[in-house]
Order: structure tokens, then C-alpha cells, then sequence
């Protein structure tokens, strides 16, 4: 019997530690308090009025919390002999050892361990509505950065097994530069108004932080602690690539390299944990859960676990093709290198963007997109699709509630000529270093020129410049007949490469794309590095040839540099280089749009992918950035009008098996319009070096 209860004592020892010692200090301090009231009831006068056991526990109660009432207990006593002084001064010093320090380090300790649990994700978190975010990646601040735009409180809570408070640093640094680059231009347009404009200007469009963020760490996949961040009542969940920290060491790089395209058996872990929780009955109806993949093999596991465990009535499971998506956006920027500046406003909460609501159409869509322009002018009409979630109608808007603001119908009046023959001008690009995307970004030249194949003339010419390592992992570039040059240089071979890529510009006809890539698989303090030493040549290049001839069109060269650490943005900047490719925030910018909007991702995955080769009939709709002074027939352009005029003019003009829908329109050295708000009230004078945003079918 007693060495059951000395088992019991030692398992409930072990597993309540902190009770124990809770417990184990009441103890202690009972039986000091009773020790103690027994003696100085024994050693207290008989003549004193109030005596015995009890009055004696309450004065050892009171020396113990205030050891200054020691002389009001002496005093009460009266005549106190020397041995229940020193009793008195031995139960102060005691109690404030056993029961004051005891219980203050207790609390103490609690607190402590409560702090602790509460970042470690030991606590459940009571929420709803909210944002998850699994894993952390290099893009996932800009994530968190693009819900400040979202005009309304945001709760994300983020599950990592990374370090809390490097994620929290993260956080707080991308979102204070963006608020504090937006009250730069809020105050700039103060400035512009005067008095009382000003101030109500200021109050109104302050940037404020209205996004709250919980970091817990932790495994993705334990069910416990998804259901502490209460993942079955969040909005969307978005599940992100657990990125490999860039080593410092070689071999761990080359380890990395070879590996990559091999799967990820992380995702698919936790992918199939959080689609079990989100299709359950007691979560909220109609979850996003949006699953980054890198891989084909990953990617064909997702597509299995979509159809065994997705309920889209409970959660819309939308696997995002990271490396596809950036190829299929790096080679639409080395070709138009304008759609850099357009998709950054596009594909974000801020300014112009894209916007669809449900909508019953009949077949005659171009009908339906007609009537809506001539009662709308706050809204671009773009196309009607069939998507999971029902049919929808897409437009581009300042916001939502302007795709539906109807106006007095539009009188036509502009009457304009477009050029049924229009092709695409042949490009001529250069692509220097290369990163894990290479095939993508290959693959999506080869979708548009299949699409934009000419019988006359290569509508691509390119030329790879890279390291002897990488042209042999890609065979060369062999299997692209578009890629008519490649050349072996490492880093250093700066004589090699600044001559190839002069030689690139001088044979041919036109304007060049230099696309530079940035290595995504080297260690952590080279990353960007090359992209920014390959942009110094580049430079050297240019300042070169303006020296040689000052009549040098720098516009003829169109740089495209991909960094992937946004705070290399400046360094690229300050070298005046406007198209700056800072492509994590694509996909951040994509990722957080189709949380909260899942019919976007059908009509991404449209607008970035070109028709196949030789199709009889073009169905994909993409945006392209084609030259004022040959869009129109005869290079005859139309005269000063309002955006609406000029984007029912282009519409009625254009052919009916390709309607041509105008949103805009950019100036030489950059400058974008976007036609966002009252078309009437914007004004639009097209010169012949004028490039149109064409939103069409080719």
C-alpha cells in the first residue's frame, strides 16, 4: 500500500511539476503558520484581553505579509519576554523566505511560462475570419504587407517551425517601409492642396496598420496546433513552400541544386492534414486553402489529394505553380517589358485592380460587354468565364463598388480605325545567369511565339549568357530553335560579357531585352549578388555608348532585373533601372488576391498562359503592350478624348474574332495611365511613341 501511494506521488511529481511545488509551498507555509500561532499563544501573558490559538494565527499572519507589524503584535502583548521576540523575528524572516518568496517566484514563473507557451503555440487561440499562413518563405512578408491594402482589420496568424522572433522582425520592418514610403506620398499631396483640402486629403488616406499578426511556432501538420491558431475557422489558409535556408556551404548548395524538382514531402504532409480539418463539419463553409508547389511531382500528389479530400462547399483546395507562374511572367516582361509596371498595380489590393461578380450572360458575350460600357464608365468590362465557383464576369476597377456605379449611357461619337494585321514585333533578348525557373521562363517564350509564329521572320532572337555548369544542365538551350546563341562566361568574365551583349544589340534590328536572373539556390549572403554585378555591366554598356553617341536611344534597351530580397529594390533602383522584377512579390501579390477572391486564379492562369500552337480559333485572353503608331490603321491616331470614348472607339473598331479592350496606355520612359475612376474625366492625347495596355484574344 505504501509504495503504491509513493508510486502515485512520484508519476504525479513528474507530471505536474508546477503543481507540486504549488502544493508542496502550502504545505510548508500551514504548518509554519500553525508552528508558529502554537508558540506565541504559549509564550503570550494570560492577562492579555484577547488570547488563544486563533488571535495568534492571525498575528503570525500579519508579521509574515508586513514584517512592520511586529511591533504592533509586541505592543498588543505587552510585557513580551525574550524568547516570544525572537519568535516573532524568526517567523518574519521564515514567512518571507517560505510563503513571500515562494508564492512571488511561483507567479513569477508562471508568468514566464505563460509568455513562453503563448509564442511557442502551447495555448489555443480563440479566432475567426482570419488569415493562416503554414511555413514562412522569402515571400511570405510581402504576403502580410499586401493585406495592408485591403481597407479593413486583418488578423493573420502564422505557423512556422522558424524562429518567432525573426519572423516578428521581418514582419515589422516590411511594413513599416511600406507605411512610412505611404505617408511620403500621402504628405506629398498634402503639400499639393492647400488649407482645409489638405487636412481632410491627410485624414482620409493616412496609411494605417490594420493588420494584426500572431506568430506561433511549431509543425504545420500537428493537428494539435492547427487547431490551437483554430485553422477551421479561418477565411483562407495559405500553405507555403518551406524554403531550404540558403547555406554557406558549397556543398550543401550543390546538394540543394540536385535536388531540385524532386518533390516535396512537406507539403504534401501538411496538405493533407489541413484538408482533413477544413472539410470536416464543424468548419466554416467555403475556406480557400492556396498550396504553393515548385514541382511536377508535387504537384500530381495535390492534384490526388484535391480529388480525394476537397469539398467546395466546404474548402476550394487551389494549388499555385510558383516557378511556372514567375517563367510565364519574367518571359512576358523580357517581350513587353512595359508589363512589369502594369501587373505590379493589377495584381495587388492597392490602386487599380481586378474585380468580378457573378453574372448569367448570354453566349454573346462581346453583346453583353458593349451594353455594359455604354452604362458604365467607372469599370473596364475584360470577359466572362466559367470558373469553380460559378460564372463571372471581370473587369478592372479603382474598386468594387464601382463595378456596379451605372451612368447616363454613353452617346458614341469617336470613331477610330484599328489594324486588323497587327503582329507583334519581333523581340530580340538577351538572358544573362539563370536560376531554378530557367525551363519556365523557357517555356513560356515558347508559348508565345507559338502563338505569335510568323512565315516571314523569328519573332524571337535570344541569346544566353551563363556560366559552363548551368548551359550544361540545360543541354545547351538546344531544344529552342529561338535561342540561336549561347555563351560560356563565369561572374568575373566581365570583357566576355559586356562584348556578347553588345554584339547581341548591334545585330539586330529594334530594341533588346536584357532579362538578368538571380540565383535562387545560392548561400544566403550571395543572394542577388550576380544580378547586381551582371547590372553594373550592363551599365558600363549603356554610359558607354551614350558617351560614343549622344543621340544613343537608352530606350532601345530594356533592362529587366529579377532580384529576390526587396531590400536590394533601392540598390537596383539607383542605377535607373525601371524595370526592376522583384519577383516573390508577384506571387505574394497573387497569393493574397485569390485568398479572398478564388475566382482570380482561373482567370490568371488565363491571362498569363498564350493558345497553343496552330489553334484554329484563339480562346486565351492576355494583356499586351502594343506601339500607338501601328495599332491604328496608317499609324492614324485618334484625336484628344476622354478614356471612355477612346475605349469604346478601339472596342466597336476592332475585329469581331479579337476585340480589342484598351486600359490604359504608357508613355515613353514609363509613365502608366491606368483608366481607373470617372473615364470621363480622364483626358487622353495619344503621341506615336505611345504604347496601348490591350487586353484581347492576340
Amino acid at each position: 500500500m505504501f509504495r503504491k501511494i509513493k508510486e502515485r506521488i512520484s508519476i504525479f511529481v513528474v507530471k505536474k511539476p508546477s503543481l507540486t511545488i504549488l502544493i508542496a509551498i502550502l504545505i510548508l507555509n500551514v504548518v509554519l503558520f500553525a508552528i508558529a500561532a502554537v508558540t506565541i499563544s504559549w509564550l503570550a501573558p494570560d492577562s492579555l484581553p484577547y488570547s488563544g490559538f486563533w488571535v495568534s494565527v492571525y498575528y503570525t499572519i500579519s508579521m509574515i505579509l508586513d514584517a512592520g507589524c511586529i511591533d504592533n503584535v509586541i505592543a498588543d502583548i505587552g510585557e513580551a519576554s525574550v524568547a516570544l521576540i525572537i519568535v516573532c523575528i524568526a517567523t518574519v524572516l521564515i514567512g518571507m523566505i517560505t510563503f513571500t518568496g515562494a508564492v512571488v517566484g511561483y507567479v513569477t514563473n508562471y508568468i514566464s511560462s505563460f509568455i513562453e507557451n503563448s509564442k511557442s503555440g502551447n495555448r489555443t487561440l480563440k479566432v475567426s475570419g482570419h488569415t493562416v499562413i503554414l511555413n514562412w518563405n522569402s515571400r511570405a512578408s510581402e504576403i502580410v504587407n499586401d493585406l495592408l491594402f485591403t481597407g479593413k482589420r486583418e488578423t493573420v496568424v502564422i505557423l512556422s517551425a522558424q524562429s518567432a522572433k525573426m519572423i516578428e522582425q521581418e514582419i515589422n520592418e516590411r511594413l513599416s517601409a511600406t507605411i512610412k514610403k505611404e505617408l511620403q506620398t500621402v504628405l506629398a499631396e498634402c503639400r499639393a492642396l492647400s488649407g482645409l483640402r489638405g487636412i481632410l486629403f491627410y485624414l482620409n488616406h493616412r496609411p494605417r496598420n490594420r493588420v494584426t499578426t500572431i506568430v506561433r511556432e511549431g509543425e504545420t501538420y500537428s493537428t494539435k496546433q492547427l487547431n490551437d491558431i483554430s485553422i477551421s475557422q479561418a477565411d483562407s489558409v495559405i500553405l507555403l513552400t518551406k524554403e531550404a535556408n540558403n547555406d554557406i556551404c558549397h556543398y550543401s548548395n550543390i546538394e540543394r541544386k540536385e535536388n531540385l524538382g524532386k518533390g516535396n514531402s512537406n507539403t504534401i504532409k501538411t496538405l493533407v492534414q489541413v484538408a482533413e480539418m477544413t472539410s470536416s463539419d464543424d468548419s466554416v463553409d467555403h475556406q480557400t486553402i492556396i498550396v504553393e508547389i515548385e514541382d511536377d511531382w508535387t504537384a500530381a500528389l495535390v492534384d490526388r489529394i484535391i480529388e480525394h479530400k476537397e469539398k467546395l462547399a466546404k474548402c476550394h483546395i487551389i494549388p499555385v505553380h510558383v516557378n511556372r507562374v514567375l517563367g510565364q511572367i519574367l518571359s512576358q516582361f523580357s517581350i513587353m517589358p512595359e508589363l512589369n509596371t502594369v501587373y505590379s498595380e493589377l495584381f495587388s489590393n492597392r490602386g487599380a485592380a481586378f474585380f468580378f461578380k457573378p453574372q448569367q450572360w448570354e453566349d454573346d458575350v462581346d453583346k453583353a460587354t458593349e451594353q455594359y460600357m455604354l452604362s458604365h464608365k467607372h469599370a473596364i468590362p475584360l470577359t466572362v468565364m466559367q470558373t469553380a465557383s460559378g460564372n463571372h464576369a471581370f473587369s478592372v476597377a479603382a474598386s468594387d463598388a464601382d463595378c456596379e456605379r451605372e451612368c447616363e449611357p454613353l452617346e458614341p461619337s469617336l470613331a477610330v480605325r484599328v489594324n486588323d494585321a497587327y503582329q507583334m514585333v519581333p523581340r530580340n533578348v538577351v538572358i544573362i545567369g539563370h536560376n531554378s525557373k530557367c525551363q519556365d521562363i523557357m517555356s513560356g517564350f515558347s508559348a508565345f511565339r507559338g502563338e505569335h509564329i510568323r512565315k516571314d521572320t523569328e519573332i524571337l532572337n535570344i541569346t544566353v549568357i551563363d556560366d559552363q555548369d548551368s548551359l550544361e544542365r540545360l543541354d545547351y538551350y538546344r531544344s529552342y530553335p529561338y535561342v540561336t546563341k549561347t555563351v560560356a562566361a563565369e561572374l568575373f568574365d566581365a570583357d566576355l560579357i559586356k562584348s556578347t551583349i553588345e554584339k547581341a544589340i548591334d545585330s539586330h534590328e529594334g530594341d533588346t531585352s536584357l532579362l538578368i536572373l538571380s540565383d535562387d539556390c545560392t548561400a544566403a549572403e550571395d543572394i542577388d549578388s550576380a544580378a547586381l554585378t551582371y547590372l553594373i555591366y550592363v551599365q558600363d554598356i549603356i554610359f558607354d555608348r551614350e558617351k560614343r553617341d549622344p543621340e544613343f536611344d537608352r530606350e532601345s534597351v530594356d533592362v529587366i532585373v529579377e532580384i529576390l530580397n526587396p531590400k536590394n529594390y533601392d540598390v537596383v533602383h539607383n542605377y535607373s533601372v525601371n524595370n526592376v522584377v522583384i519577383s516573390n512579390r508577384y506571387i505574394s501579390k497573387m497569393v493574397t488576391q485569390i485568398g479572398r477572391k478564388q475566382a482570380l486564379f482561373e482567370f490568371y492562369s488565363d491571362i498569363l498562359t498564350y493558345d497553343e500552337e496552330g489553334a484554329a480559333e484563339y480562346q486565351s485572353k492576355e494583356l499586351y503592350i502594343k506601339e500607338a503608331s501601328l495599332f491604328f490603321t496608317g499609324g492614324e491616331l485618334p484625336p484628344r478624348c476622354t478614356a471612355r470614348e477612346l475605349i469604346w472607339g478601339v472596342f466597336k473598331a476592332s475585329p469581331e474574332n479579337n476585340k480589342s479592350i484598351v486600359l490604359g496606355y504608357v508613355r515613353p520612359g514609363g509613365k502608366m495611365v491606368l483608366f481607373a475612376g470617372d473615364q470621363d474625366d480622364i483626358q487622353v492625347e495619344l503621341t506615336r511613341k505611345d504604347k496601348l495596355i490591350i487586353f484581347s484574344n492576340h
